[in-house]
């Protein structure tokens, strides 16, 4: 399959070259020139093969015409290793559950599945490959675990000082090997605005091989597409949900909007917001206003200019009204999140995590006509573990796989949140090998 650029459609690239590139030379984001369409044979049978079976077919629609049928069987079976939950709250909704996972966070489904796709291609490149990841929160954490001794690849993380938890930042702080990671005194916008710019210098590219681990890069997206299936796997065939997805950066939802384009019944999206909530305006307004990010307790959603906003207008036609058509937007308070928290606790005897309760907000304020309504879950509550137990006044178990990295220390490089710090952290001798 080929892929074109969001700025320029006759742009033509192939898988390898859009993975290992991250963002196409125009600065503009990969798409795939055409969508598989999956049978609805296989669509109405979703629930009688496993996570893993779905997730293979799904995989190999788009990947199976670059990869050869063993590697892309043992890139999935490798990564589909944990369950992805559907819990009933109440009648009709539902909380597809995404922490499962290594790191306890939704990432881990497309961090794990692109390691492997990077991993593979690193064999046939002489240069060791440099993923850039900027992080909001669990990227961070979920790209340096799937790529850990990887051979042929190191993993850069920015992410902003002081503004993701501490649990968050011990996930990618303490690894080692050939993860580092850049404490940049700023915000997300600017360490995310700090990765764009290294990709489109053509200096540095031409020093090393650099690639993106955001949602950004199609390795790391596509994949996202595997949970939405796996979700009305777990519902009565037949089923046409809605599914609200809490929303920063929107990799989320645009692996959702793609999901449906390739077949899969879902009927309306609700693009969730905390305060930071520029694409709910967009939807609201017609026009794509992105500002300054503010700080909330749903952390990894405090975005002020979506990257994956650029797809999202490309898979709408820049149509405003066609994109309001299949999604609603919606905003909420910190305030409003912590209240959902707790009354969803109090009613269910459920512990949420502040992005998963925006995404409750979202669903609790829709009506779907007797069908589903799904809102994503996307990391652990222990990842917050002092705003919720704060908030509920319970104290929240920390999982084992979260547990030790609480133990190791952080090792960090402080950078001023510009692309200069950057560019000289990039090529030192330090982080030369």
């Amino acid at each position: 399959m080929r892929y074109y650029s969001t700025r320029n459609r006759s742009e033509r690239a192939t898988l390898k070259e859009a993975v290992l590139r991250g963002l196409a030379p125009d600065g503009g984001l990969y798409m795939p020139h055409s969508f598989p369409v999956l049978s609805p044979d296989f669509i109405g049978s979703l629930q009688s093969r496993s996570f893993q079976e779905n997730t293979l077919t799904v995989a190999t629609a788009f990947f199976g015409e670059d990869l050869d049928e063993q590697v892309l069987r043992q890139m999935v079976e490798s990564t589909i290793t944990f369950d992805a939950p559907l819990v009933p709250l109440s009648e009709n909704l539902y909380a597809l559950e995404l922490f499962h996972g290594p790191t306890a966070a939704f990432k881990d489904f497309g961090a794990r599945f692109m390691s492997r796709m990077l991993g593979h291609f690193a064999e046939s490149e002489s240069r060791l490959i440099t993923i850039l990841a900027a992080t909001s929160g669990d990227t961070g954490s979920a790209v340096a675990n799937g790529f850990l001794g990887v051979p042929g690849t190191r993993v850069v993380v920015l992410y902003p000082s002081g503004k993701v938890s501490d649990i968050q930042e011990k996930q990618f702080t303490t690894l080692g090997e050939n993860i580092i990671a850049l404490e940049v005194e700023g915000s997300f916008d600017d360490c995310q605005r700090m990765v764009k710019e290294a990709f489109q210098h053509r200096e540095l590219n031409g020093r090393m091989v650099l690639t993106s681990a955001n949602s950004i890069n199609l390795a790391r997206l596509l994949p996202q597409t595997f949970y939405y299936f796996h979700a009305l796997a777990q519902l009565p065939a037949g089923s046409r949900p809605m599914v609200s997805v809490p929303s920063g950066n929107f990799g989320n939802l645009t692996a959702g909007l793609i999901a449906r384009k390739m077949g899969l019944p879902i009927g309306h999206f609700v693009a969730a917001t905390n305060v930071n909530d520029i694409v709910p305006r967009y939807l609201q307004t017609g026009a794509y206003l992105p500002r300054a990010s503010a700080a909330t307790i749903s952390n990894a959603m405090d975005v002020g200019d979506p990257s994956n906003f650029a797809r999202m207008q490309d898979l709408f036609q820049s149509s405003p009204d066609d994109m309001k058509s299949l999604i609603t937007g919606c905003t909420f308070s910190d305030d409003e999140t912590k209240a959902a928290m707790l009354q969803v606790y109090q009613r269910h005897g459920y512990v949420m995590d502040p992005h998963g309760a925006v995404g409750y907000l979202g669903a609790l304020g829709h009506a779907n006509a007797g069908h589903p309504i799904i809102f994503l879950e996307t990391a652990h509550p222990a990842k917050f573990k002092e705003t919720v137990e704060q908030i509920l006044k319970v104290e929240v178990p920390v999982p084992n796989t979260l547990q030790h990295f609480l133990r190791r220390k952080k090792q960090t490089i402080r950078l001023k949140p510009d692309f200069g710090a950057l560019y000289e952290t990039l090529v030192s001798e330090s982080l030369a090998h």
